[in-house]
């Protein structure tokens, strides 16, 4: 790698189990996505691992605890808000109500976007990624950190999204290309296939795309295998 590098995209494993891919794919640190019911292996990890993992907490979008569950993860040493993955709108309730919290607690907050038509049996993650620079707007002072297939599908100005992961060169003037120029407080996370994907496509595109927004794009790996080096696959990977 050259340096040092923090994967912002780690679901909570066992208590070596984040050690081991971090290992083996050579990175430094990682922030562990992590429920109220994997707290305890996160915390491990840290014990066993000291300076190397951080902590960001989820929570299930519609439990009318969630604020308090969160605030309270941010009190006992969370850094951040999420993954936040349930099939509510982008700019529904249960959201907004934790863009508030979060930049009151000035964390950031990471949110999957999967919309459908594009995810099996009608399935739906934080719809509406059009109606995003609304919630930017409204919440100037939020930290977000947007990830997934609607995100990275609106990469291109053409109407392609209706497939997880869309093929071919892209056309300027997408969505998240516009919104990560106009707007200071978004921040895209390149996980995952979808990353991997939107900028593998179009490389003559993506060396001007990284160039533009360098300072907004942060590196994750939301990555299953055991070893860190696409061996296996990590049965002690917690994501429920």
């Amino acid at each position: 790698w050259g340096g040092p590098v923090i994967d912002i995209h780690a679901h909570t494993r066992d208590v070596n189990g984040n050690a081991a891919h971090c290992d083996g794919a050579g990175i430094s640190h990682a922030i562990l996505l992590t429920r109220a019911n994997q707290w305890d292996n996160a915390k491990a990890a840290q014990a066993a691992h000291p300076g190397r993992f951080y902590i960001s907490a989820s929570v299930t979008l519609t439990d009318p605890k969630a604020a308090d569950i969160l605030t309270q993860a941010v009190k006992d040493g969370a850094i951040a808000f999420g993954e936040l993955k349930n099939p509510v709108q982008a700019d529904g309730p249960e959201l907004q109500r934790l863009y508030a919290l979060a930049a009151e607690l000035d964390v950031p907050i990471m949110v999957h976007f999967q919309e459908y038509p594009n995810s099996p049996k009608g399935v739906f993650f934080a719809n509406g990624i059009k109606n995003l620079p609304k919630m930017l707007e409204k919440f100037p002072k939020t930290k977000f950190v947007a990830h997934a297939n609607s995100v990275w599908g609106n990469i291109t100005a053409v109407n392609d999204v209706n497939t997880d992961y869309p093929t071919g060169k892209i056309v300027p003037g997408g969505l998240t290309d516009k919104m990560l120029g106009d707007y200071a407080n978004l921040f895209a996370d390149l996980s995952a296939n979808s990353g991997q994907n939107a900028l593998s496509r179009d490389p003559e595109f993506t060396t001007g795309f990284i160039q533009r927004h360098q300072d907004k794009l942060l590196y994750g790996s939301d990555c299953p295998c055991r070893d860190g080096r696409g061996q296996g696959r990590d049965t002690g990977r917690l994501i429920g």
